[in-house]
């Protein structure tokens, strides 16, 4: 084993430890009295950085997981009568037992097919011509979802986002983005953020961290000011408003400070390319989706897969055992031995 003993980690960036910035930085937090429930200056100065990040008015709203600030979000994007259009690999979907459906009082889910994770512009508005908008008999449509970095590893590049903003634009729809992976999204494609949100029609964004280093803390960033109106109170009824919020928010304000969460997803994305690369070399093995954030989806000889499944690697199989297939994730602490340990056992 490598790592003093240790598990090798590539099931999830879920299982890494704290980035030792944002540890510190939750410990520095803890030092006397500070107002609570998000009335304190680390709160505050998390939604300025991010006014700074983005270019933009907005407002900014820890929450502790990823469900909540997806399904939050949402519930101020639709009433309970109303459609949420999303990918059938959907976090919100696949992972959140039921919990948009809760939280929204009843907003139907309507899963759509797409290459690679994604939606399709052209699909979408297709699907919405036929959506039945204004029919008492149907559910109404009122959100598009797309998850930035894709279930599948993929990224939407601007111009994708920029069609399907389009498409929500022309049907009154709001436009969501589950960004739980959005830093690794964003070191991949080299632009400003504000070009995959905001310019791109992203009205509300849920801004992951947790997988990227954090204890546990998320944003949601609304970018149209209005949808944000109720949010305090939807917070606050669902439970998701924290007394002490300052622990909370110290943790975002470590990771955008002086580009931390750039820094730890990028490492997260070349040692991902790295596995992809070397997996490719693999004779019989196969990379199934472009690698361009954190998750490598293979398809594996058999050999490879009883050495992998006796080994002290961390990892999922994907889909049916019988397709051979694994999903490996990077996190911001995988290390060179740690992609060469993986490789050693696989090859």
């Amino acid at each position: 084993m490598v790592k003093n003993g240790t598990l090798v980690n590539f099931a999830s960036d879920n299982a890494a430890p704290v980035a030792p910035e944002i540890l510190a930085a939750i410990q520095k937090a803890n030092a006397g009295p500070m107002l609570s429930y998000g009335d304190d200056p680390l709160t505050s100065g998390v939604e300025a950085k991010l006014k700074q990040i983005f270019e933009c008015d907005l407002r900014a709203f820890p929450v502790a997981t990823g469900t909540a600030a997806n399904v939050l979000g949402l519930s101020v994007m639709t009433p309970p009568y109303g459609a949420i259009y999303c990918h059938r690999l959907a976090h919100i979907e696949q992972d959140e037992c039921g919990a948009p459906e809760f939280y929204t009082h009843g907003a139907k889910l309507v899963k759509l097919d797409g290459e690679g994770g994604k939606l399709q512009a052209a699909e979408l508005d297709d699907v919405l011509k036929e959506a039945g908008a204004g029919n008492v008999h149907h559910v109404q449509p009122a959100v598009i979802d797309i998850t930035q970095a894709t279930e599948s590893g993929t990224v939407y590049k601007p111009e994708e986002i920029a069609e399907i903003g389009i498409v929500a634009q022309r049907h009154g729809l709001g436009l969501h983005m589950d960004g739980a992976r959005f830093a690794n999204a964003l070191t991949f494609l080299d632009c400003a953020p504000a070009d995959i949100t905001w310019r791109a029609g992203v009205d509300v964004l849920s801004f992951g961290a947790t997988k990227n280093g954090a204890m546990g803390t998320e944003a949601v960033i609304f970018f149209n000011l209005e949808k944000a109106r109720e949010f305090e109170f939807r917070r606050k009824r669902g439970a998701h408003l924290f007394s002490k919020m300052r622990y909370l928010s110290a943790q975002l304000d470590a990771y955008l400070t002086d580009g931390l969460w750039l820094d730890l997803a990028g490492h997260a994305n070349r040692m991902a390319r790295e596995v992809a690369d070397r997996i490719s070399a693999i004779p019989g093995a196969e990379v199934l989706y472009p690698v361009e954030a954190n998750l490598i989806f293979a398809r594996l000889p058999e050999a490879s897969l009883e050495s992998l499944a006796v080994s002290d690697v961390l990892y999922y199989r994907n889909g049916k055992d019988s397709a051979g297939e694994v999903r490996l994730v990077t996190s911001w602490n995988t290390s060179a031995q740690d992609v060469d340990h993986l490789l050693k056992v696989i090859t």
